[in-house]
Order: structure tokens, then C-alpha cells, then sequence
């Protein structure tokens, strides 16, 4: 067996911090009666689930209105306004892991019918494994990464799993992979340091092959902020 990088996908792979913001407002808007902003939503409403935050805002029946018009908003959120987009730097890292051999995987809580005007076609021909919300239990569950890696045939302790929450380190860690942060994320440093993260990366550039070293370090005396120089 060999080793993989992992990744999450929303504030890792893709910027997807505003299209989320302006979906949920969207859908207040519809189901109040109402004109809801961005500015309207409460704190943290990106990270916080979404039918909390419409809840919050007064919608009597967030559960339904997610079921049922979620996709189609979000779908007009990304493609108008161009609000997803893939990180600068992502789709380089991403080529140079694959020229050098190593496979790649994503395990995120999106559903595969959104992954296809999410997520770039040339992104996607990158990933080798694609494990999505109906696959497995969500994260922090380690279900999803333990399925990634028995698809790829990759051992956990050679493995890495970038992400950007709580949950993706606490996933990564329970599944026995080095867990890596995103800094630029949905959580920031200090959250991801204080959930376990053997290295926190600064920048969506630091993404390439090297990733994989930090799979020797995954118990480090203390959590560190990694900032070598960026590809030329």
C-alpha cells in the first residue's frame, strides 16, 4: 500500500464562502417575503448549519426549504455570479501530486449531483476518488476518508487530509491519517491548531507533492504554522 492526499472541498479546493452566504439570504428572502442580505444573516452563518441559520432568521420551515430549493439556488449563486471558484494555486498543486505519482481523493459533505458545476471539470479529472454526502456517515465521522482510502488502496499512515474545519482534523485523526489545515478556510489557524492539526498551511500555493512529507510528522511536539517558500 501506498499513500494519497486527501482534501476537503468547500474552503479548501473551492472558495465557496459568498454563493453559501447569498443562497441562504436567497432563500430567506423567498420564504419571508422579505428582502434578507448578506449583512441580514447572523454571525458565522457560513459554518453554521443552514437550516439553523434560517431558522434563526424566522423561516417556519428551514428543513423542507432546504430539500427543496437548495441545489437550484446555490446552482444560480455559483453560475451567475461566479461566486464558487477554485482557489488560486489549487489546480497547479493538483497537477504537480499527480506528475509525481501520488494519488488524490475528495471526501466532502456536497452531494455527486453538485460536484459537476461546483467543481471544474479539469479538477475534477484530477481526483482519482470522489467520496460525497450520500456515500458515508459525514464528517467528523472517519467513514468517508476510511472509503477514499480502501478505493485508492492507500494506507492511512502514509496518507494526508487537508481540510478546514473541526471536523475534517477530528475526521482525519479518528481515520488514523496526518491531518493538514487549511488556514485560508471556513475555521482559521487557531481553530485547526487547537483540533489537532500536525501543520497548518498558509496559502492554497503550498499545495502540491510535498504535502505528503508531512506524513512523517504526525505526532510533532507541538502543532506548527508552515510557510516554505511558494513554487516557482
Amino acid at each position: 500500500m501506498t499513500g494519497a492526499v486527501l482534501f476537503d472541498m468547500d474552503g479548501v479546493l473551492l472558495d465557496s464562502r459568498h454563493a453559501v452566504l447569498v443562497t441562504l439570504a436567497g432563500l430567506a428572502t423567498a420564504a419571508l417575503g422579505r428582502r434578507v442580505t448578506v449583512t441580514d444573516l447572523p454571525p458565522n452563518a457560513a459554518t453554521t448549519p443552514r437550516g439553523e441559520v434560517l431558522s434563526r432568521l424566522g423561516v417556519a420551515t428551514p428543513d423542507e426549504l432546504c430539500q427543496t430549493r437548495w441545489d437550484a439556488a446555490l446552482a444560480t449563486a455559483t453560475g451567475a455570479a461566479e461566486d464558487a471558484r477554485v482557489f488560486p494555486g489549487v489546480m497547479d498543486g493538483l497537477r504537480d501530486i499527480k506528475a509525481a505519482g501520488i494519488t488524490t481523493g475528495l471526501v466532502t459533505l456536497q452531494s455527486r449531483a453538485r460536484l459537476s458545476w461546483l467543481l471544474p471539470p479539469a479538477v475534477l479529472a484530477l481526483l482519482d476518488v470522489t467520496v460525497c454526502h450520500e456515500d458515508a456517515a459525514p464528517k467528523p465521522a472517519p467513514d468517508g476518508l476510511l472509503l477514499a482510502l480502501g478505493a485508492l488502496g492507500a494506507s492511512p499512515k502514509e496518507t494526508v487530509f487537508l481540510g478546514d474545519t473541526v471536523a475534517d482534523i477530528t475526521a482525519a485523526r479518528a481515520a488514523g491519517l496526518t491531518p493538514l489545515g487549511a488556514g485560508w478556510g471556513y475555521a482559521g489557524p487557531a481553530a485547526l491548531i487547537a483540533a489537532g492539526a500536525t501543520v497548518v498551511l498558509d496559502d492554497p500555493v503550498r499545495i502540491g507533492p510535498g504535502l505528503l512529507d508531512h506524513a512523517s510528522l504526525r505526532q510533532p511536539r507541538s502543532p506548527r504554522r508552515h510557510a516554505h517558500a511558494k513554487r516557482s
